[in-house]
């Protein structure tokens, strides 16, 4: 690359599907809660999927940014954080048990696919 042209940024499919999961979740929470059985969410859980959205947002910014081994690690590390929280919901909430176990399978899937990254930024 020429002085003065940015580097190209490579975007994986984890970020992109995580920064999509994000988008969705920002703009449509009862939509996505509604998706996962759950009826009308109230304003406190729209408050909590847009935080969540936000993170999501946040990590995919980062990851993308900055694809080295440690990040995508944190990033998986965190994701499995988000899956046992997710658990932990379902095991003693019956009124959001599947909602919280659709969000738990996808932070579980992300932080798959963010420690699959992770080891292959190691290899480079």
């Amino acid at each position: 690359m020429s002085r003065g042209t940015p580097e190209p940024v490579s975007l994986d499919a984890a970020a992109v599907a995580r920064a999509a999961y994000g988008c969705a979740l920002l703009i449509a929470p009862d939509t996505l809660l509604g998706l996962a059985g759950r009826p009308p969410a109230g304003p406190g859980a729209v408050v909590v999927a847009r935080v969540l959205a936000a993170r999501h947002l946040l990590q995919a910014a980062v990851t993308t940014a900055k694809p080295a081994a440690p990040i995508g690690g944190l990033g998986a590390a965190v994701d499995v954080l988000h899956a046992a929280t997710g658990l932990a919901l379902a095991a003693v909430s019956p009124r959001w048990r599947r909602a919280a176990l659709v969000d738990a399978a996808t932070a579980t899937a992300l932080a798959v696919a963010g420690w699959i990254g992770a080891r292959q930024a190691r290899r480079r």
